[in-house]
This record gives C-alpha cells, sequence and structure tokens, in this order.
C-alpha cells in the first residue's frame, strides 16, 4: 500500500477496524449554492442517509414523499416504499445530464445521483483508496492554513461511480483529510474543493462532522463565494 495512504489509513482508524463493519447510517443536512441554482433547494435537510461501507450502495429517507426512501447502486435510481416496492426509478440516471449547462434545471433524480455519487466516496475515504482497482500515487505538498498537507492523487476504477476518475486528496500532519479536489463529470468539469472538520471519533473510525465545499481556480486556490455545497452531519453509527 502507499505510504500516504497507510499513514492516513491509520490516522482515521485502520483497515482492521475499518473491515469490522459493512454498513453506515448518519444523519445529514445538504445546502449550499447549488441546491438554488438547480431550482432544488431543501431537497435534502434532514435527511438519514445509509450507505453499504464495501460495495456502492446508498439509501436516503425519507425521499420522494413521507414514507418512501431513494435507493442509489451506480446505474440505477429508485424510489421504494419500506416495504421494497418500486415507485419511481431511473436507469443509466448519469445519462440524464447530457447536454446540461450550468443554468439546467433538475429533477429530484438528478439531484438523487449528485448526492449519491458524491457522498458514498465522501463516508468511504481514506478506506474506499485500499480497495481493488484503485491506483494511488502521491504528488507534490501543499501549503495551506499554516500547514503542510501531503496530497494523494487518486485515480477510480471504471466501476466506481464518482464525480470523477482522478481526484486528490489533503492530508494534515496528523494523517486527516484537509480537503478533498475533484472536477465534475456530470457538470461539465466544474471543480470542486471539499474540505472535512470537526472530526469525532465515531466507533474508533475518525469521521467529519461537517463539509464545507467551494470551487478552486487555475492555480488550485479556493474561491470563497459561493459556498457551493454545505454537509452538515449529526448521529453517526456503523454496523455490520
Amino acid at each position: 500500500m502507499n505510504d500516504l495512504l497507510s499513514f492516513a489509513i491509520k490516522a482515521h482508524g485502520g483497515l482492521d477496524r475499518w473491515h469490522r463493519f459493512t454498513r453506515l447510517t448518519t444523519e445529514l443536512s445538504v445546502g449550499g449554492a447549488i441546491w438554488e441554482i438547480k431550482h432544488q433547494p431543501g431537497l435534502l435537510t434532514d435527511k438519514v442517509f445509509a450507505i453499504n461501507t464495501q460495495s456502492e450502495r446508498l439509501s436516503v429517507t425519507p425521499f420522494g414523499g413521507s414514507d418512501t426512501h431513494l435507493v442509489f447502486v451506480p446505474n440505477r435510481l429508485s424510489i421504494e416504499t419500506v416495504d421494497g416496492e418500486t415507485v419511481d426509478s431511473r436507469n443509466d440516471p448519469a445519462a440524464a445530464f447530457a447536454g446540461q449547462t450550468r443554468e439546467t434545471p433538475w429533477d429530484r433524480f438528478h439531484v438523487a445521483y449528485f448526492a449519491g455519487e458524491a457522498l458514498w466516496t465522501y463516508l468511504t475515504q481514506p478506506f474506499l483508496y485500499s480497495y481493488p482497482g484503485f491506483v494511488c500515487e502521491e504528488i507534490a505538498p501543499w501549503q495551506e492554513n499554516g500547514e503542510i498537507w501531503r496530497r494523494l492523487q487518486v485515480t477510480f476504477p471504471d466501476h466506481i461511480k464518482s464525480h470523477t476518475r482522478t481526484q486528490i486528496t489533503y492530508f494534515g500532519p496528523d494523517g486527516l483529510m484537509r480537503r478533498h479536489d475533484y472536477t465534475v463529470d456530470i457538470l461539465g468539469g466544474a471543480t470542486g474543493a471539499n474540505y472535512p472538520g470537526d472530526y469525532r471519533d465515531v466507533q474508533g473510525i475518525m469521521m467529519p462532522g461537517r463539509r464545507r465545499i467551494f470551487a478552486y481556480d487555475d492555480q488550485g486556490q479556493k474561491v470563497t463565494d459561493p459556498l457551493l455545497v454545505s454537509l452538515d452531519f449529526g448521529k453517526m453509527e456503523f454496523g455490520s
């Protein structure tokens, strides 16, 4: 395993502890300017997100109604009842973004796909990078907030749906994530600088309690206005 990745995984709780769990449930409110731009404000406020930690699957409760929830897997979105009955669905949801511009309004399935591919990646970092098919390389360090951050460039395997194939995660001297950079393919390559913070120990795993996401410029500097996405986490619980 890459030296930096090994250091980061240990700082976040270690692979042995991570592999004790197969699911994670968290309370989460998602805000930020992007939802106003896309005409979907408040759709992801006060939800419960649940993921399978070992394979790409995520659910959002409630979604589509007070008694239904969303299920995200890489090539399908569905809105289901508590009994598992599908009431609406979209196959190949990434294809629904073709031809869109920054101002194109989204429907609820656009929101669901964007949230699914994003949150499954965020909630499994940095352990995700140790999974089969990921390629990691340490690149030149970065100075920000009075610290030197080591940077890991990660190439995702094709079967994982995420914002884009190559992403960069920055780690502080303590090994915890400080920043996560990417472009977003379904938004035409828009940039994202994702800042995790307010870390907490959740059953031996260090998890951010919030994330703030901004654009970045050609020099990699954060563009502070607008705040594109805010993620505020409530109670978190791992299970097996």
